[in-house]
């Protein structure tokens, strides 16, 4: 990544914070449908902060572990999951109206394999082994200010729309077209080899 004569801390923070961040923008599109999904399925704000709370926790956790080395799995199975989450919050979304009591701890759960695959990421990139804890904490940070980038983007673009009665029809509408994307992927993570 960085020349190590030349790299400095900070070389280090900004790259790892950059990379993060390009990891869900524009890159990331199904951790941006991940989130998508919670947004679209959280009327109050405090269901919303508490499922990206508890995905945050949940993939922060499994991303040190696997970059420290004491959590493995291969990407054949850590990606068919990631899809199949996405597909089951969103067909979660169509069939219950509120968010259910139990949605931040399946999101927690699969917060654990989202973030097994930001690991396999970060294994591909390489890390500073000098600075190991500052590249793990700026990638993990430029994740979440991706993920915060993707709510505030939402809201704004439906703003006009949540009090209004055709937001119901926008809200299943994009829930469907992501649980169709995410079952697509799903197959074809497990079938296609993709």
């Amino acid at each position: 990544m960085l020349d190590a004569v030349e790299q400095t801390v900070w070389d280090v923070i900004w790259l790892y914070l950059k990379l993060g961040y390009e990891h869900i923008l524009p890159l990331g599109l199904d951790h941006i449908l991940f989130v998508l999904a919670l947004f679209l399925a959280s009327s109050k704000w405090k269901d919303l902060i508490w499922q990206v709370s508890a995905f945050t926790l949940a993939h922060t956790i499994t991303l040190a572990l696997a970059t420290l080395g004491h959590v493995s799995l291969p990407g054949s199975i850590v990606e068919p999951i990631i899809a199949l989450s996405i597909a089951f919050v969103a067909i979660e979304n169509i069939v219950f109206k509120d968010v259910q009591k139990w949605r931040p701890a399946l999101v927690f759960a699969f917060g654990l394999f989202h973030g097994l695959g930001f690991a396999g990421v970060l294994g591909e990139l390489g890390l500073p082994e000098g600075d190991l804890a500052a590249a793990l904490i700026s990638f993990n940070v430029g994740v979440e200010l991706g993920q915060l980038s993707i709510l505030a983007m939402a809201w704004i673009a439906v703003f006009w729309w949540r009090e209004k009665p055709a937001y119901n029809y926008l809200r299943l509408g994009g829930t469907g077209l992501i649980a169709l994307m995410a079952l697509w992927w799903t197959i074809e993570r497990v079938f296609l080899g993709g």
